[in-house]
């Protein structure tokens, strides 16, 4: 499992040591880096976490940084921080899916609040990749024909019907719709519906 970090991205030397510092001391594991190009490498679709990101970086500046890393795939949420910050920046940076823009000087308490929030999203988007994972390994299991007679169930069908079109019995169709609840870890077929359609199987 991925450590989860807290990744400060500023060019200012101060403002980055000053900030690692807060946020460290507020029991948070922190990288600090300078630069779009040191976190880029430093970081994967993988990692966990959050950012807190300078808007005005030399070369990529933030708002192209939260572009890329979204291309790359990288999803971890992201609280600008900006000394010239101005509202068309800060709806362009929340429209994309920052969590926050804050204008320094910001306080320590408005910070620490927000990485907590962005730290719980990141724990959540985590968790539902594991229970899509989950659920994905499990479908893989079933046969071709418990996927069919699952479509027969998630288009809402009795078995009998289920049985006519797939040229089977009732009772075989009952024999396969308990076998693939099984082995989806649903207890019925409401409860398949569920974690099919919102892709929130169990994870093990």
């Amino acid at each position: 499992m991925s450590v989860e970090r807290v990744y400060i991205v500023d060019d200012d030397p101060d403002v980055r040591q000053a900030t690692s510092f807060l946020v460290a001391t507020a029991g948070y594991a922190t990288v600090a880096l300078e630069g779009a190009e040191a976190l880029l490498t430093a970081i994967s679709a993988e990692t966990a976490g959050c950012l807190v990101l300078d808007v005005r970086l030399p070369g990529m500046d933030g708002l192209q940084l939260q572009r890329e890393l979204r291309r790359r795939g990288v999803r971890l949420p992201i609280v600008f921080i900006t000394g010239h910050g101005d509202i068309p920046m800060a709806v362009e940076a929340i429209s994309e899916g920052a969590l926050d823009f804050l204008e320094k000087p910001f306080g320590a308490e408005t910070l620490l609040r927000r990485i907590a929030e962005a730290l719980e999203r990141d724990r959540q988007r985590r968790e539902q990749q594991r229970s899509a994972a989950a659920l994905e390994a499990r479908l893989a299991q079933l046969t071709p024909r418990e996927h069919q007679v699952m479509e027969g169930i998630l288009a809402g069908k009795l078995n009998k019907v289920i049985g006519y079109e797939l040229g089977m019995s009732t009772r075989t169709v009952e024999v396969h719709r308990a076998r693939l609840l099984d082995k989806l870890g649903a207890r019925n077929a409401s409860e398949l519906v569920r974690m099919v359609l919102t892709g929130e199987g169990q994870v093990p």
